[in-house]
């Protein structure tokens, strides 16, 4: 049996442990796991776009929610040499797999320092770095509103100005929640709608659909204003010359 085959029957494992465990959390807690499988490829690839945008060097990047690191796989060989990932999941038991993956990717041999792992909410998390990127996994239509517009705020807190935060929603949800949720839920589900519309309209440079993903996501990509520069004083106020 040669390398190749070796490998790729060690990722199609890999996989389907995933996919166990992702069933098996959700099962467990659909609120806080918010998915039934890990991300694909081609949805974790436009997640992460902006980490090696042409001219970006070394950057500060926070993944929240990272589940199984499907996502995170994907991230940290595009991060430029010098950069710095935190990583925040509030799950034990994915948090425990996430220190593994960091543990023994290939691509960290002798860097490890610079990714950390967080048990933790992202609204609790004790940092005091700002960041060039922020991955989201977070199932937002599993919160209620208040928690939404909570974390979108600590989001927008923990940016740098000119940073991008990047997210994803599955598509499809609202109508299969108009045939299977209750009223309650329904108008909780529209509320946080809503709440993400309102950050989409002021922040929003790109929106995507991710067909090749099961299911279909949408992603987004916000950005915090950079400051304005003041306005140049005219040239009398600099030099005191008049007319």
């Amino acid at each position: 049996m040669d390398n190749w085959t070796t490998s790729h029957d060690r990722v199609l494992a890999q996989r389907h442990a995933e996919g166990w465990m992702f069933l098996l959390e959700a099962a467990r807690d659909l609120r806080t796991t918010g998915a039934v499988t890990p991300s694909g490829k081609a949805l974790a690839r436009l997640l992460t776009d902006p980490v090696d945008e042409p001219g970006s060097g070394p950057s500060n990047v926070l993944e929240v929610g990272a589940g199984t690191g499907s996502v995170t796989r994907t991230l940290i060989p595009r991060l430029a040499h010098g950069s710095r990932l935190d990583i925040v999941e509030a799950n034990p038991r994915f948090a425990a797999q996430l220190h593994e993956l960091v543990r023994t990717l290939p691509h960290l041999a002798g860097v490890s320092e610079r990714v950390r792992v967080h048990h933790a909410l992202v609204e609790e998390l004790d940092t005091d770095h700002r960041y060039d990127v922020i991955v989201s996994g977070l199932p937002f239509t599993n919160f209620t509103p208040a928690q939404v517009a909570k974390i979108m705020d600590r989001y927008m807190d923990l940016l740098e100005p000119g940073g991008t935060l990047t997210y994803f929603a599955y598509r499809g949800t609202r109508y299969a929640r108009a045939v299977t949720a209750t009223r309650a839920e329904a108008r909780r589900h529209h509320a946080v709608e809503e709440v993400l519309a309102d950050y989409q309209r002021s922040y929003a440079t790109g929106c995507w659909t991710v067909w090749a993903n099961l299911p279909p996501a949408r992603v987004w990509h916000l950005r915090r204003p950079a400051p304005q520069a003041s306005p140049a004083a005219p040239l009398t106020a600099l030099t005191g010359a008049s007319r």
